[in-house]
């Protein structure tokens, strides 16, 4: 379970990075005022993305939602107003492209609150601790033998667990992509 969704985080990272640049040259089609709009709000956006990806500290995680939501009315309006004026099938691919990157922020921010169910957690700790005494029982007198099925269990647990938790820890999703893209466009995160 953990290491799919590790898989899933990584391939939304992707897929926004992807969604993000899309949306950047679909914003040459709307007209220059509203296109250098979009192209800052998108290179914002995409700061954001990366601080998100980034940021251990969950103090700061508020402040860095509560600035990509308002980014995301921001973003919308910009690419709304031009659209509503002129209703063309261009205007609603660039809608579309939009709509694209804000749903997936979404699929993103749904996959990192997605783990490990604690009932899940329960079976797996029983089933280790029955596998542990059922094999000191055996192996009573095993000396140091004895040692090498909780270390290996608790070795095991702690890498679930640390793929589990995508902002701790040792293992977790970069935004190579993103960040990839913001190279790519000149543009350095300066959150």
């Amino acid at each position: 379970m953990a290491t799919n969704r590790y898989d899933q985080r990584k391939n939304f990272e992707e897929a926004e990075a992807n969604a993000i640049g899309t949306e950047i040259l679909r914003a040459d089609l709307l007209p220059p005022a509203d296109a250098a709009s979009v192209r800052k709000l998108l290179g914002d956006y995409l700061d954001q993305r990366i601080v998100f990806y980034v940021n251990k500290d969950d103090a700061q995680r508020t402040q860095i939602d509560e600035r990509i939501s308002q980014l995301e009315v921001d973003l919308w309006a910009a690419v709304r107003g031009p659209a509503a004026a002129q209703p063309t099938p261009v205007a609603a691919l660039v809608l579309a492209g939009m709509n694209d990157v804000i749903n997936s922020q979404g699929y993103t921010q749904a996959a990192y609150w997605n783990r490990i169910p604690t009932a899940a957690w329960c079976l797996m700790a029983a089933i280790a601790l029955c596998s542990n005494v059922l094999f000191g029982y055996r192996a009573r007198n095993a000396g140091k033998l004895a040692l090498v099925l909780p270390l290996v269990v608790s070795i095991s647990f702690l890498l679930i667990a640390d793929i589990d938790a995508p902002r701790h820890g040792l293992i977790h999703v970069s935004p190579q992509n993103l960040e990839s893209l913001a190279r790519s466009l000149g543009h350095s995160n300066s959150s």
